[in-house]
């Protein structure tokens, strides 16, 4: 019986191990993609600043 609860109590801590491995690899694959898109979104207020600049002293 008690080899028993061992197993019991064993099993669902790898299932908690699990469920946290699951939940930390969504956040790093969700960081990936924002890093990835980084560089666009600076380019693009870089542009956007530097057409609002040129708007205000070219007109």
């Amino acid at each position: 019986m008690e080899k028993t609860l061992d197993i019991l109590k064993t099993e669902a801590e790898i299932g908690k191990l699990m469920a946290e491995t699951m939940k930390l690899n969504a956040e790093a694959s969700k960081l990936n993609r924002e890093h990835r898109w980084m560089p666009v979104v600076y380019a693009t207020g870089l542009i956007v600043a530097a057409v609002g600049f040129a708007k205000l002293f070219l007109n």
